[in-house]
């Protein structure tokens, strides 16, 4: 006669393995649901439109005049600034409105030109730079600074706040201040005190001169 069959559970041990399975299901769930709603809350602002164009100046001196400038190749909207008296070397460069730090480091390779070696070896992108949040979607940059930016990510800077110093490094030719006005992912002609800067295509040289209103209040 056979004996009992032992199927290797204890008397009295319950096996619960379905229960677990929910368990381990409901767990995986509620991660699930965590990253679709951490994603949404990344993607969700990127998809909403601009908002209205932040109130930009000139990201130089008050009172300063200065001369903007492209030429073939340089890239659609991309300005350059150079000062229309005076040596470019060390002149500050200003945020051009409120907005929140984003970027102050290094962009690319800087390259070996100075005050001290005008003539150095040349870098590769940006260089020393900036990059400020705007809100509602706005950014501006700022590149080929001559030294670290004095601004942290997540500095709040107000406009007219000095963010930098004119330079030469990354790919850059001459000491001058490349700048970029971007809403959304796109970059968009430059605007300084209400007023388009003309620059929008790069199949030919073109420049004009502005005067900064990139003042304190009470003056201009």
């Amino acid at each position: 006669m056979l004996g009992k069959v032992n199927t290797g559970h204890p008397r009295g041990h319950r096996v619960n393995r379905p229960a677990r399975r929910w368990i381990v299901g409901g767990v995986a769930l509620l991660a699930l649901a965590a990253a679709l709603l951490a994603v949404a809350v990344l993607v969700v602002p990127l998809l909403r439109p601009p908002g209205p164009r932040p109130p930009f100046q000139l990201p130089v001196a008050c009172g300063e005049t200065w001369q903007l400038g492209t030429y073939p190749g340089h890239g659609e909207y991309d300005v350059d600034l150079f000062p229309t008296k005076g040596e470019a070397w060390g002149r500050p460069v200003l945020a051009s409105a409120d907005g929140e730090v984003t970027e102050a480091g290094i962009n690319g390779a800087l390259g070996g030109r100075t005050p001290q070696d005008p003539d150095g070896p040349r870098g590769r992108g940006g260089g020393y730079w900036v990059k400020i949040d705007h809100g509602g979607r706005w950014e501006t940059q700022y590149l080929h600074l001559l030294e670290p930016p004095p601004v942290r990510v997540g500095q709040r800077v107000v406009r007219g706040e000095q963010i930098g110093r004119v330079g030469s490094t990354g790919d850059s030719g001459a000491p001058h201040l490349h700048y970029e006005q971007r809403r959304g992912w796109e970059k968009v002609e430059t605007h300084f005190d209400g007023k388009p800067s003309g620059i929008t295509v790069d199949d030919r040289e073109y420049t004009v001169r502005r005067k900064s209103n990139n003042c304190a209040p009470g003056r201009s």
